[in-house]
């Protein structure tokens, strides 16, 4: 046996993949991240508000998902409380322009070095986060790590400009995947459900399919083929999905973490099993066609993976032009919800980019008793003893050492801040 430890920078934070070898494949493989930062553990004792400001700055990337899930959380636990049509529209499109941001960027500045590593392809990656992140100001303000939301709605209101400005940038966002992405109308990409179609178009998603599928990596990094989604809207779908048999109710109760040896971050587990979380579930769970076609050909491979997560930005478009489309703007802000509650708990579920992002607070005598946060990360990066190992973890035992370790790795968007909250 030989061991390998590999630093996995180019990410947000760092990770160490330590490589144990049988002959030339990968016989386990443990997945640590090095450094904790505690959020969890400062939020504790404080008002319960205080965490509107803290949990955004959880992650770089993922402030708006932190943030929402976090109003989610607190607003559970006023047993009365509701908020506008408005409100909830706001949120819902600032959480979908996320969305989009870290998409485009994982592709061009994530996966396409590492298929193309001689091309400089940034500017694909800036113009699209640009727009978006112009989108979001408009909507909410252009705060880095923002509290414009808060148990009762939202702070400000939108004017008719801005709602225009909103689905300008939309529209030049759907421009700007059809020029570089995938050359077809929106429709049609989204009724497609044949890999050969995609094949035969002009595109940077075309081109690494090809590319993928010439060197022969297609069903490289296949894992348990067990999938979970926590968060529900009109785009997704909660449930859990065993290859492709989906049962829908979940139950928090269910879920736990566990400490991973030598490293800072938790794994976590629902009914004792791991699953893998992020926009190939969510397509498995939406029986997205393109998507469970890629499946059936390559299954939860380093490919599907791709496909999933480049192919959900068409649909993110067609959600978010709807709400700004039929955004009340008559409607409140923001409706009081009175004072916190001296003794309450509360969950809050959003999906992320990365997947299925999980607040849970407890409130003791008007302060947080303690808070947990759950990320997308610690469902697929988790590692454990090779016998029972995790999603990525599984995903890397058995590649050949020419294989492409690195690129099945980083298919899963590893973030090591919100996995060592």
């Amino acid at each position: 046996m030989i061991k390998q430890v590999e630093l996995i920078e180019k990410i947000e934070g760092e990770a160490e993949v330590s490589y144990t070898y049988e002959g030339d494949r990968i016989a386990d493989a443990q997945i640590r991240f090095l450094s904790g930062r505690g959020i969890e553990s400062i939020l504790t004792g404080r008002p319960p508000a205080d965490a509107l400001a803290i949990t955004p700055r959880v992650c770089g990337i993922c402030g708006h998902a932190h943030l929402i899930a976090t109003v989610r959380a607190l607003e559970a636990c006023f047993p009365e409380l509701q908020i506008s049509p408005k409100a909830a529209a706001v949120r819902e499109l600032t959480l979908t322009l996320e969305l989009l941001q870290n998409h485009f960027k994982w592709f061009y500045l994530t996966i396409w070095p590492l298929l193309f590593p001689k091309e400089s392809v940034t500017m694909k990656a800036v113009e699209p986060s640009r727009i978006a992140a112009e989108a979001i100001a408009l909507l909410a303000g252009q705060y880095p790590h923002n509290s414009y939301a808060l148990p009762g709605g939202i702070v400000g209101e939108i004017t008719p400009l801005e709602s225009l400005g909103v689905g300008d940038r939309l529209e030049r966002l759907w421009g700007i995947f059809r020029r570089q992405i995938a050359d077809v109308e929106m429709e049609a990409f989204l009724r497609c459900d044949r890999i050969e179609d995609l094949q035969r178009k002009e595109g940077d998603l075309s081109r690494i399919l090809r590319e993928i599928l010439d060197r022969g990596w297609e069903r490289l990094g296949r894992s348990h083929d067990r999938f979970i989604v926590f968060g529900s809207n009109g785009l997704f779908v909660s449930g859990k999905s065993l290859a492709t048999r989906i049962t829908s109710s979940l139950d928090l109760r269910y879920l736990e973490e566990e400490p991973i040896e030598g490293s800072a971050a938790l794994r976590v587990l629902y009914r004792e099993k791991v699953y893998e979380t992020g926009p190939l579930a969510r397509a498995m769970l939406r029986k997205t066609p393109l998507i469970r076609e890629a499946h059936r050909r390559w299954g939860d491979s380093l490919l599907s993976r791709i496909m999933a997560r480049v192919c959900e930005i068409p649909h993110l478009l067609r959600y978010a032009m709807g709400l700004t489309r039929e955004l009340d703007l008559d409607a409140p802000a923001w409706i009081d919800p009175g004072s916190f509650p001296q003794e309450a708990e509360g969950v809050g579920i959003v999906e992320a980019a990365r997947g299925s992002l999980i607040h849970r607070i407890v409130i003791r005598g008007g302060r947080i008793a303690n808070f947990q946060i759950v990320t997308p990360t610690q469902w697929n990066l988790g590692s454990a003893p090779r016998e029972r190992p995790g999603v990525a973890q599984k995903a890397l035992i058995g590649l050949h050492r020419d294989d492409p370790a690195e690129l099945v790795f980083k298919s899963f968007d590893v973030c090591s801040v919100c996995t060592t909250h």
